[in-house]
């Protein structure tokens, strides 16, 4: 199981706070630290779609000019969080082959608890 994600986002501490609480092992990729690929955000958008993806309630997502945020489709969206992965939505979860996208306890035990 891999957690992404930023590590001093408060999200992602909640979730890596409750997978241990949980006796759940993960292992934590920062996209910071260890980078981001096409290949591995095109994976998120498959299994989520770039709308779940993008965060547009962030600061990031303000910070980008008017042109940037006009008429975002799918491959504007995904050439935005590659070049700045803060407007990835997080955490993701690659979980068996899901992705869980976002952190509520309640969403993390629905998913992870079958």
């Amino acid at each position: 199981m891999m957690l992404y994600g930023v590590k001093n986002c408060d999200t992602v501490k909640k979730a890596r706070a409750w997978l241990s609480a949980e006796g759940i092992e993960y292992r934590f990729h920062d996209f910071r630290v260890d980078g981001l690929d096409a290949a591995l955000l095109e994976s998120f958008e498959r299994a989520a779609g770039w709308e779940i993806l993008l965060n547009r309630r962030g600061t990031s997502w303000r910070g980008l000019s008017d042109e940037q945020r006009a008429d975002v489709d799918r491959g504007k969206a995904l050439a935005l969080m590659l070049a700045h992965p803060a407007l990835i939505k997080r955490p993701v979860l690659n979980s068996d082959s899901k992705i869980v996208v976002g952190f509520t306890p309640e969403k993390y035990a629905a998913e992870l608890k079958r």
